[in-house]
């Protein structure tokens, strides 16, 4: 303890000389995304320290003591933003880009906005269930592992008791229907040891260090959106510092060890690459005796303005893999098992070019191409007779998966006036599929050879197409009262289906810290590749029998009230109803429907010659109470009270499998100056309960006679798994130099302090002859360290 002491003292100094920072960034209109040129930065503590937009607007404040800052942005004629909280610290500057809103009357003051409007979405047109989500709040709070898909299940609404995974489960709804956007492109999986058809996995590609502040909306989607039931995620990339050189380093057990540099390129452009490779495997910490390996890249150049407008280019490019050998596993390992050798590869990747330009005064048009790809192979082994002297390996399941996708976004924004914008485009994306799915995976011995038949399941060579047209207005029919409508249009061409979703919100500000929502949203979802694509043996034919299912039909209603007891403070309540219909379902009477799918790796290999019969409804009740950071201390409690429900083709009401009935969590955490004040020393704590997933419970008579897990499915999801708990502790140190450019941040993050066995599954043991339970990752501590220069 008294060796900590004193390098604490060493690094923390004595000294009077202060060290400054700087924070940087753009800021334009909310709508048109056009710079504003004379915008005024001001740092509230001292009005004499200001800075003023260029061109392009783009500013620059430096002169700024390191630690919490508040800023202040004027523009003449627009609502003036509050920046509060913003960490400066001495190693880099700090990005800072600001969204102007014009002011309803040009000829009124302008208004400050009443406090920081971070629980707003980027998207000035989602009015209702969205939010922001910064980069700080993915790294700050404990358990997060710098994944942002794991951040957002802390917020009301969102559900994903399951440690091994980073599914996003929104208001009931299988983690299927989240739309993944990197900088406005639709993406496959953005994730490490991602599968066909699903969109989360144990660890994500994304990098924090890499995003500006995105949206994340749970319903009712503007009609900018489409292709999705559930969610969406539009992640951000931003722009590198323009002005300097800056570097970070930076390592961690889940978010791995990497390297980032950014600076100016050109007369105005910049540069922002980032190189990452994980280290979970290597410190233990993957839920499996095996080595995962991951690694990814990343960058975003902007070229600056020219005389046709601004470019810039993004991408990332992820590959993981990781090998089982069931002479390695252990009892309760989370994915594999001793009678099997497993080989699994995955990559994804994403690259795109974006255009800007100014069409008048009050129009501009940003078009974007992009391709990205995602891409998996297995290849599985099985020990037949394992520990017998009859022992013999054969090929189980071999899996080889591509998508590639091309895409095309063109958005119109025009700002016809300050009470009506207009924001229209269209969305095309070409689909290239080359999936392949061998198994013996419940197959019967047709050739009585004494082993399940291997038999391919999934090869298919096609091309399809995704087109949709959209249009959306905001109409500012009083200060107080703001209607958003518009129309998203959908054609998917594997079954030449064409849909209209009309979409709408309404908000109401009754007083300055009160306000009411409402909206409506009709979206279309088409049912996941896998089930798609499924063959069939049909008179010794292989048949695609489900690639003619319709798009799943969806219903959103939403009501919310929004209050602000304080300054820092508020307070959102949401009800929300959603109606589906369309899903797939078997033509037989039975419990299936693909509305339980998505929460693996895998989708069902058995359901052939689906109809699309299928209903559901999700309805629940959602509270969040947050306090911004402030007096150095900040917060986050939410809660959802929730009910999601299917029906198969036999009548049958039953709870879905993400129905877990209600989900609480809890998030605070304290900043602490020491030294000479530069310095902080903070502690977070995160506190998370759930009702358990719903699951259906294993025949074991039957499963014993077939060697393989046979479910009961006249119970379908009828049983439930005990209640989830966890509770996590993180305590760090950020450090600033006094005389150099140069920042360190250390942090030691507990997760599952009190090791709580949280169940992962019970199934059926083929080597135990019985049903066992594997429960999740009990006590771990993640750690890091990160230096900005």
């Amino acid at each position: 303890m008294k060796k900590f002491l004193f390098i604490l003292l060493a690094f923390t100094g004595i000294g009077a000389s202060a060290q400054t920072g700087a924070v940087r960034g753009r800021v334009v209109d909310n709508i048109t995304e056009q710079p504003l040129e004379g915008a005024t930065i001001i740092f509230a503590a001292d009005s004499a320290v200001t800075a003023t937009t260029n061109a392009n607007g783009d500013y620059r404040l430096g002169n700024l003591p390191v630690g919490r800052v508040t800023l202040r942005v004027r523009y003449m004629g627009y609502e003036t933003i509050i920046l509060p909280g913003i960490d400066v610290v001495s190693g880099k500057d700090v990005p800072a880009d600001v969204r102007m809103a014009e002011s309803y009357n040009s000829l009124d003051e302008v208004v400050l906005t009443a406090g920081p409007a971070k629980d707003k979405a980027r998207n000035k047109l989602a009015a209702v269930s969205a939010r922001q989500v910064s980069v700080e709040e993915i790294t700050k709070y404990a358990g997060g592992r710098s994944d942002v898909a794991r951040l957002a299940t802390n917020f009301a609404g969102v559900s994903a008791p399951d440690d091994s995974r980073n599914d996003i489960v929104v208001r009931g709804n299988s983690p299927t229907g989240l739309l993944w956007r990197i900088e406005g492109i639709p993406v496959p999986n953005p994730n490490h040891f991602a599968s066909l058809g699903t969109t989360g996995s144990p660890v994500s590609a994304l990098n924090a260090n890499m995003m500006a502040n995105s949206d994340f909306i749970t319903s009712a989607f503007p009609a900018e959106y489409g292709n999705a039931l559930g969610g969406v995620f539009d992640i951000a990339f931003r722009k590198g510092n323009s002005d300097n050189y800056e570097y970070t380093l930076a390592a961690g057990a889940f978010s791995g060890a990497e390297a980032m540099a950014e600076g100016p390129m050109g007369k105005e452009g910049s540069f922002l690459v980032n190189g990452r490779y994980g280290l979970a495997g290597t410190v233990g910490a993957g839920g499996t005796s095996a080595q995962p390996n991951y690694a990814d890249f990343s960058f975003n150049i902007d070229f600056g303005k020219t005389k046709v407008g601004s470019f810039s280019l993004f991408g990332i490019a992820a590959h993981s893999y990781i090998d089982f050998r069931g002479n390695d596993v252990d009892e309760d390992d989370l994915f594999a098992a001793k009678d099997e050798n497993m080989d699994v590869v995955s990559q994804f990747g994403v690259i795109g070019l974006t255009h800007s330009a100014a069409i008048n005064d009050f129009s501009s048009l940003k078009t974007s191409i992009g391709g990205s790809f995602s891409g998996n192979t297995v290849e599985q082994e099985r020990i037949f007779n394992y520990g017998t002297p009859q022992a013999n390996p054969l090929p189980y399941a071999d899996v080889d998966n591509n998508e590639v996708r091309f895409t095309l976004s063109s958005v119109y924004n025009a700002k016809f006036s300050n009470r009506f914008t207009l924001r229209g485009g269209v969305m095309l994306e070409q689909y290239g599929l080359r999936a392949k799915l061998s198994s013996r995976e419940r197959q019967a011995d047709n050739d009585g050879d004494g082993y399940q038949d291997f038999v391919n399941l999934i090869d298919t060579d096609e091309d399809y197409t995704v087109f949709q047209p959209y249009a959306q207005g905001q109409f500012r029919l009083a200060e107080s009262l703001v209607l958003n409508a518009g129309l998203h249009a959908q054609y998917f061409s594997l079954n030449e289906a064409f849909v209209a979703e009309p979409r709408a919100s309404l908000t109401w500000n009754m007083a300055p810290s009160h306000s009411v929502t409402f909206g409506y949203g009709l979206h279309h979802q088409n049912v996941p590749a896998p089930l798609l694509f499924l063959n069939q043996n049909v008179n010794g034919s292989l048949v695609q029998t489900n690639r003619d299912l319709d798009l799943v039909r969806s219903n959103h209603y939403v009501m919310g009230y929004d209050f602000r007891p304080g300054n820092g403070w508020r307070t959102k309540l949401e009800v929300y109803y959603q109606d589906i219909s369309n899903a797939a379902v078997e033509a037989n009477s039975s419990s299936y429907s693909s509305l339980t799918e998505g929460a693996d790796f895998g989708f069902s290999i058995d359901k052939f010659g689906l109809v699309s019969n299928g209903t559901g409804h999700n309805m629940g009740l959602e509270l969040t109470v947050e306090k911004f950071l402030s007096n150095g201390w900040y917060g986050l409690a939410t809660g959802s009270l929730f009910e999601a429900k299917y029906e198969g083709s036999d009548g049958i009401e039953r709870d879905s499998p993400f129905n877990n009935g209600y989900v609480f969590n809890i998030l605070g955490g304290k900043e602490f100056k020491v030294g000479s004040g530069r310095n902080v020393i903070f502690a977070d704590s995160r506190l998370s309960t759930a009702g358990g997933r719903h699951y259906t419970p294993v025949d074991l008579a039957s499963s014993q006679a077939a060697g393989y897990e046979i479910l009961q499915d006249d119970k379908a999801f009828s049983q439930q798994y005990d209640a989830y708990f966890r509770m996590d502790l993180k305590f760090g140190m950020k450090l600033n130099s006094r005389r150099k450019k140069v920042s360190h941040q250390f942090y030691i993050d507990l997760q599952n302090v009190t090791n709580n066995e949280n169940v992962f599954v019970r199934e059926y043991n083929r080597l135990t002859n019985r049903v066992d339970q594997v429960d999740q990752i009990g006590f771990f501590p993640d750690f890091g360290y990160k230096i900005q220069f």
